[in-house]
């Protein structure tokens, strides 16, 4: 058993070490050391933009190197109670050590997945778009279930959101709605989450208590930074401004701030509602149709290397995952084959397991594919 004990944490260790490299921990340290100094000039404010772009890096980074530091340290601590347990015999201490083992497996493993987020645009910020389906209010409703359970997610992990625009159904629940998650690898780490999503319960808006089956659709961008050179003429836009709305058709504000905008050669429409000022919506929705352009030029690019014809308005991709409620309670991701028998926790923002298989499988099909 000692012996099973030893080969777990030379193994942990080995694993760490990887991870250590790939993540190039002093790399960390150094960029921590250049964003302090950041950080404490006296002008740094006068550039709030700038400013908070900063700050929101300086904590990534910190975060990160406690994160890999605390990892290094539990596995050299977990070390040296073994070399005590097996000293004195201690079956206490023994047991504590094939928990703290299975504890740091765990935690190892979840850090490992970030080592294969290496795309190109995987370390950038997301956006996610979530438009309701097939499936009348049903879908509506599902769809403002699938915003929450994505706002939780970034909650728990402590990622700040901004919401851009949220278009409410008629009777309840979204026609669509367009956030923000900003924190590094957010695309990345989101992106195994776009496509079709199915939920099947008893529909709590059918008089006869029928059971329905309804979609909503999902779609991950990364944010468009400076060295994109996504430009975009004024000549080639045409911004509409109209009154922000709520649930019911209520007002969110008495002034005309929302603002849509439509780009006219390949009529890719955005719109943004969720700011009071108008300047703010537009340079949201802005932000937004560059995303938008940028993953139009990447499939454009793929599919030209591919010898393919693509949709430039963009897929919502296959059916990906199923939300069963009833007759009985599951949700299964239909491409990893992982799932779960608890749907409340998944619909309340644990989809960690789900993103990392997903994760696992994309490179695991990258590599196939290059074979």
């Amino acid at each position: 058993m000692t012996a099973d004990y030893a080969d777990q944490l030379k193994s942990l260790d080995a694993t760490m070490r990887n991870i250590e490299t790939v993540l190039d921990l002093s790399r960390l340290r150094r960029d921590k050391e250049q964003l302090e100094q950041a950080a404490s000039a006296p002008d740094l404010w006068d550039d709030q933009a700038k400013a908070q772009e900063v700050t929101s890096r300086l904590s990534y980074v910190s975060s990160e190197i406690n994160k890999l530091t605390k990892l290094r340290g539990r596995i050299d601590d977990a070390g040296v109670l073994l070399e005590l347990a097996e000293a004195e015999g201690d079956a206490s201490s023994m047991a504590e050590v094939s928990a703290e083992l299975a504890d740091l497996a765990k935690a190892i493993d979840e850090l490992e997945v970030r080592t294969l987020l290496s795309g190109e645009y995987d370390s950038r910020e997301a956006l996610v778009a979530i438009r309701a389906g097939a499936g009348g209010v049903d879908a509506a409703d599902f769809a403002e279930m699938l915003l929450r359970m994505y706002l939780r997610w970034a909650e728990r992990h402590g990622y700040t959101t901004e919401v851009y625009d949220t278009s409410y159904a008629e009777e309840a629940g979204l026609k669509s709605a367009t956030f923000a998650v900003k924190a590094p690898y957010a695309y990345g780490t989101l992106s195994v989450e776009s496509g079709t999503h199915r939920l099947v319960r008893i529909s709590p808006f059918d008089n006869q208590g029928r059971r329905q089956t309804s979609f909503a659709g999902v779609e991950v961008l990364p944010v468009v930074e400076q060295t994109d050179h996504i430009d975009i003429p004024e000549n080639e836009m045409r911004v509409d401004v109209f009154r922000s709305s709520g649930p019911g058709g209520q007002s969110v504000n008495t002034t005309d701030s929302a603002v849509r905008i439509t780009h006219i050669p390949t009529g890719i429409v955005v719109s943004c509602q969720n700011e009071k000022s108008q300047l703010q919506n537009k340079a949201s929705a802005l932000r937004v149709l560059q995303a938008r352009l940028l993953e139009r030029k990447r499939q454009e690019e793929r599919a030209k290397l591919e010898g393919l014809k693509t949709d430039a308005a963009g897929s919502w991709g296959d059916q990906m995952r199923s939300y069963v409620l009833h007759p009985y309670q599951m949700v299964k991701d239909l491409r990893t084959e992982f799932e779960t028998g608890n749907p409340n926790a998944v619909f309340d923002g644990e989809i960690d397991s789900f993103v990392e298989a997903g994760i696992r499988w994309r490179k695991q099909q990258q590599l196939e594919a290059a074979a």
